[in-house]
This record gives C-alpha cells, sequence and structure tokens, in this order.
C-alpha cells in the first residue's frame, strides 16, 4: 500500500452473503462495475471470502468482501460457514443476497438473525427482480428488488449502502486530537527486518500522517540518536512516541518532563480498545505455573510479528512472572471461537484489522471472562514502564493504581 492509499483497516468493510447461485458474485459484480468476482452456473463457485478494497462512489474507500455460499453441505461446507461468521465479525455493512425467484429460506433467515445479533447495519437484496412480480410484495425497510441481469434497482442498492456505511460515532484520532498547531513530537523508529526495506510500517505512516494533519511536526529518528536530537531541538517536543520494542532504551533517554508513549498504546486508544487491555495485563499477577496463553497476531503475510510472539513475549512473561507457561498461537483470521481454556489473551496491535473486527475479538474474550492484552502494553508492564506510558492518558493510567 502506497502513502496515498487508505490502509484496508480503516475502509468501511461491506460484505455480501447469500446462499449458493443467489446472484451474490453477479450482485457485486454490478454495484462495483468491474468484474471482481467469479461468475459461473456452478453452485458454490467462490470457496474463500473475495476482499477488495476500491473507491465506491458516493462513499469513497470501501473494502468489499464476497464471501462463499452459506449454505454448502458436507464438511467443507461447514468450514465455509465457520468463514463466512469470522467474515461477519469485520463487517461494517452485510448485504444478503437471494433469489427473488425462490425467496427467502431458514438459511437466509439465519444469516438475518446473525446480523441482527452482531447488531450490524444490513440489506435483504432480492435478485432477479426482472422474473418476477414485485408490486405485489410486501414492503420492509430492510428489502430492496434489483435485477443484476437488467441492472434495475442497482442504482438505489450502491445509494443504501452509502447510508448504512455512515459511521454515527465521533471520529478517532491516534494523535492529532492531543495536539495544536506548531507543536512538534519526535517518533522512535528503529529500522528492524520485519518492515520492508525503504519503507515505515502502516502504524507509523499513520501516525505522521495524522500528526500534519494536525499541524503539528514529526520529527523521525532511530532509538540511538534520540539523545543527541533532544539535545540538539533546544526546546521540548510536546511528545516522544517509540516502538515498543525500544521503550526501555528510549524511556531512559527522555527526560521525565517530556510525556512519552508508544504506537501501540495510540492503537489500542485509536481503536477503542486501550482500556480493556491495560485491564488485562494485570492478569499477569495472577497467572499459576503451567497456566495457557494465546498469543495473537492479525497478519496472514510473512509472520511479521514472529520473533516478537514466539520468541520475545513469552521471555519476557517469564522473566517478569518467574513462571512457565504453555503458549499457543494464531495468525490472521484464525481467532478461536472457545477461548476458555487460556488464562490470558495477548493480541498483536492490529493494525491489520479493522475496528469492528478488534471490538469483537475483545468483546468476545471479556465474554468469556478471558483477560486480553496486547504486545505493547504487554511489553510495557513487564519492563515497568506502562505507568509512564499511559501519563499522557490520564482516564487509563488511573486503571494501574500506582501498581506498576
Amino acid at each position: 500500500m502506497g502513502m496515498n492509499g487508505t490502509p484496508a483497516s480503516d475502509r468501511v468493510h461491506i460484505g455480501f452473503f447469500g446462499r449458493r447461485n443467489a446472484g451474490k458474485s453477479s450482485i457485486v459484480n454490478a454495484v462495483t462495475g468491474q468484474e471482481l468476482a467469479i461468475v459461473s452456473p456452478v453452485k458454490g463457485t467462490t470457496t474463500d471470502p473475495v476482499y477488495k478494497t476500491m473507491e465506491l462512489l458516493p462513499m469513497g474507500p470501501v473494502m468489499i468482501i464476497d464471501t462463499p455460499g452459506i449454505d454448502d453441505e458436507g464438511t467443507l461446507g461447514r468450514q465455509r460457514v465457520k468463514k463466512t461468521r469470522q467474515v461477519l465479525n469485520k463487517t461494517d455493512v452485510a448485504v444478503l443476497v437471494v433469489d427473488g425467484t425462490a425467496g427467502m429460506t431458514d438459511v437466509d433467515r439465519e444469516l438475518v438473525e446473525l446480523f441482527k445479533e452482531k447488531k450490524l447495519s444490513y440489506k435483504v437484496v432480492f435478485n432477479k427482480a426482472d422474473l418476477c412480480d414485485i408490486k405485489s410484495l410486501e414492503k420492509d425497510e430492510h428489502h430492496i428488488w434489483v435485477s443484476a441481469e437488467t441492472g434495475e434497482g442497482i442504482h438505489e442498492l450502491k445509494e443504501e449502502i452509502a447510508r448504512l456505511s455512515v459511521q454515527d460515532e465521533p471520529e478517532r484520532r491516534i494523535i492529532s486530537d492531543m495536539i495544536t498547531g506548531g507543536d512538534f513530537l519526535v517518533l522512535v523508529v528503529p529500522v528492524d527486518k520485519a518492515a520492508p526495506k525503504g519503507r515505515l510500517i502502516l502504524p507509523q505512516q499513520q501516525t505522521i500522517r495524522d500528526i500534519l494533519d494536525g499541524d503539528g511536526t514529526a520529527i523521525v529518528v532511530k532509538e540511538y540518536e534520540l539523545k543527541n536530537t533532544l539535545n540538539k531541538l533546544g526546546c521540548k517536543p510536546r511528545m516522544v512516541i517509540t516502538d515498543s520494542q525500544a521503550f526501555a532504551e528510549v524511556s531512559r533517554d527522555t527526560p521525565t518532563d517530556i510525556p512519552l508513549t508508544s504506537f501501540s498504546i495510540l492503537f489500542a486508544r485509536y481503536k477503542g480498545n486501550l482500556e480493556p487491555a491495560v485491564r488485562g495485563v494485570r492478569a499477569l499477577e495472577h497467572l499459576k505455573e503451567g497456566d495457557s496463553i494465546l498469543i495473537a497476531e492479525g497478519c496472514t503475510h510473512h509472520r511479521q510479528c514472529d520473533d516478537i510472539g514466539t520468541v520475545k513475549l513469552p521471555r519476557w512473561i517469564e522473566q517478569y512472572t518467574g513462571k512457565h507457561f504453555n503458549y499457543q498461537w494464531t495468525s490472521g483470521t484464525e481467532f478461536p471461537e472457545d477461548l476458555t481454556g487460556y488464562q490470558l489473551v495477548v493480541h498483536c496491535g492490529g493494525c491489520m484489522l479493522n475496528e469492528r473486527e478488534m471490538q469483537y475479538r475483545q468483546r468476545h474474550a471479556g465474554d468469556q471472562k478471558v483477560p486480553m492484552t496486547n504486545y505493547g502494553i504487554l511489553i510495557a508492564y513487564t519492563q515497568g514502564i506502562l505507568k509512564r506510558s499511559l501519563e499522557p492518558f490520564p482516564e487509563i493510567s488511573q486503571l494501574l493504581t500506582g501498581e506498576v
């Protein structure tokens, strides 16, 4: 993704669902105006969710998700149903496509119940309107009749999706709500092997962009240049923001009168899960020898957080607690339905997941009474620097009640 693209995690996610052969892929193609999904008369052609980022007018940047047919039988079918449920966890607007000539089935109604249970905005799209007498049908605000074949109703459907996509809650900022024009911030970015050569990782790009949006100035340095840079500046920066892995070193080199925090704390706040993550990290105080810990990562590409998740986190946890634990790892969309076997879940910052997916995972853990925290908060806690890194956010730092 280039610097100018909207990150996939920030796009409105529109999920298309439906039984095999309801014409779902044809509707996706009609709405997006491009051949995106595989269209075939053979039932069940789409076997995995197809993700496509695009600009969709009048909405702007969206993520379109075309899912496999929901009514598949057999083992593979069950796997597909499971994947569809996983897609629902990250969907902002759900579109259920129904074959208008056949009407809704129990499977369709079950899906609508799932949409309601997950409090999703949704639309039921009856396809093949050109083959039906739709004037005699009862009206429902969630229903719309269209024809992928003739294009009838497609424009109205796009307008409806756009209307449902407008989020009511106030827009959260990464950092710009805490700065005033002319402030400058120092960003500490260790250039490690996980970042592609010549590039910064996504949270760093987004933070720089947000500082610029707030009319602030971003000064980006490597960890060993920080001390020298602060000395040369001649006046205090508004804040120092560091990569969690360099926190100990950066904390040592940043005078205590300069606020200090980390990218992962800013992103937990941005995605609305800082408070539960701070509550969750305190579970470390109560873990027993041999307890099970799930380490979950949002990336599915090359395991970017690999050595953090598999080597460093277990080492830091065990150094802090003096105990040994049983670890399991998951990545990408794989997040267990049943978390009750774990005494703690440690999640990555979730920069590749959208807010709904992160909120779902946090809520899912909460419902099962399993504490969940994230990489950066756990690192800061085990190294004794979480208290300092939360000082810029007094309403959150009081959760620690001086115990760190």
